[in-house]
Formats: structure tokens, C-alpha cells, sequence
């Protein structure tokens, strides 16, 4: 009976990455064409991508979701969203949760074809991860300058993807620009690593929670405070989250 459950998930993760690559396909032959758009318009082009795959996926795999608080997203206040990173599920499921932002992300992912293509697009702060304190100048600067400007920024303090029940050291950029800057940080906390954990090929049909937290304010405080409750909220609330 094991066995057949196997086989059924792994055929409907089939549909699922096939319908994926297609779609992403897609969306990377009309990236020439939307870069005759501003970034705002290319931003509303490309986030149907993330809406399309994220319904895929609960049509073929069974992966639905749900969001705790979403109140605490007020779109008329600029921040910076710092989340927990488990799986690539969140990369394409917060956007649809946010208004116009920027990612910061590792320079090496806008060199993959079509997906890297489209990031370009959306002004993303690309950094160099082994540059050290330039990295941290670059966020400090650009996303001060992406902020004044009323574009959000999202990282994943983590770093990297990491297992459910695992802890990490969170790295300090998000802290940095936050104390800088002096915009306030919304933490998001989910469990999308029960259902779509790193390296996974088939995903585990269930209710993905993403918990929205309050507003952490920053202004006038130290990027080692910030951080510590930035951490002390999501890793709490992890553990508050229903399973999937």
C-alpha cells in the first residue's frame, strides 16, 4: 500500500514539475519583450507566474495553504520582510503576498536561464555572498535607495534552505538595513518544508501555514537587537504552526 502512495505522489509530482517547466519556459521567451516595460509593469506580468505555479501545485500535488494574520501586511507602509527559507515554495508563494518589493539574493541565480532572465527585471539586489562587508554596503545602500523609493524588500535571514526542526545561525544584512534604513521589519514564519522539503521530488499533499507576524520596529536601535527578535518571533512561531 506504501508502495502505491509512492507511485501516486511521484506520478503527480511528474505533472506538477512538467506543467513547471513549461510555464517557466513560457514566461522566460517573453522576457525580451518585458524589457520595454517598467520594472513596476514587468513586477504585475511576472507575479501571475507565482500565482499560476502555486495553483498548479495544489491542483496536481494537493498542496494548499493558508495565512495567519494577513492584516499585518499593510501595504501602505514600506518594510522589510524577513522570513524563515525551507523549500522553494515560499519563493513563489510570499510574492503573492507582498506588494511591489526586491529581493536580495546571491548574484549566481540571475545566470540561470529564464528564471534568472526574469529576476533581472524586478531590480533585485544581486550580491556577491563571499564579498563580506562589501555584501552587507550593497544591502545597506541599494536597499535604503530601493525603500525610499516605496519598493520592499524580502531576504531570508537564514541564508540558505533549512530542514523543519533545524536551527541556524540567522545572518545580520536584513538587521543591518532594517537599523540603517529605519524601516520597520514584518517576520514571516511557515512550515513549507514539511510538504516541499529541499531536494524533494515529490510533495507532500497538505495545508501549508504561513504565519504573518507584527511589525517589528527598528528605528534607532542596533542590528544585533533587531535581529534577536526578528529570530525569537519566527523560531516561536514555528513551533505554533499547525502540521501540514
Amino acid at each position: 500500500m506504501k508502495t502505491l502512495n509512492t507511485l501516486w505522489l511521484g506520478f503527480r509530482a511528474t505533472v506538477f514539475w512538467a506543467g513547471y517547466g513549461l510555464i517557466t519556459i513560457g514566461y522566460g521567451l517573453l522576457t525580451p519583450l518585458l524589457f520595454l516595460l517598467t520594472p513596476e509593469m514587468a513586477f504585475q506580468v511576472l507575479i501571475t507566474w507565482a500565482y499560476i505555479n502555486v495553483w498548479w501545485l495544489k491542483v496536481t500535488c494537493g498542496v494548499h495553504y493558508m495565512v495567519k494574520n494577513p492584516q499585518n501586511i499593510d501595504k501602505s507602509d514600506t518594510c522589510i520582510v524577513l522570513a524563515n527559507h525551507q523549500s522553494t515554495w515560499e519563493t513563489m508563494a510570499i510574492p503573492t503576498l507582498l506588494p511591489p518589493f526586491a529581493w536580495v539574493l546571491k548574484k549566481e541565480l540571475l545566470n540561470i536561464p529564464f528564471f534568472g532572465w526574469a529576476l533581472k527585471l524586478v531590480n533585485p539586489i544581486a550580491i556577491d555572498r563571499s564579498a563580506g562587508r562589501t555584501a552587507i554596503e550593497q544591502i545597506k545602500m541599494i536597499g535604503k535607495e530601493r525603500l525610499d523609493d516605496g519598493i520592499w524588500i524580502c531576504m531570508f535571514p537564514e541564508g540558505t534552505r533549512v530542514a523543519p526542526g533545524k536551527k541556524v545561525r540567522y545572518k545580520m544584512g536584513g538587521a543591518i538595513l532594517a537599523s540603517y534604513s529605519g524601516y520597520p521589519i514584518i517576520p514571516i514564519a511557515h512550515n513549507a518544508g514539511e510538504s516541499w522539503p529541499r531536494h524533494s521530488y515529490i510533495k507532500k499533499p497538505g495545508t501549508i501555514t504561513i504565519s504573518i507576524g507584527p511589525k517589528i520596529l527598528t528605528k534607532g536601535r542596533e542590528a544585533d537587537e533587531i535581529i534577536k527578535d526578528v529570530k525569537d518571533w519566527i523560531e516561536a512561531e514555528k513551533e505554533k504552526l499547525p502540521p501540514i
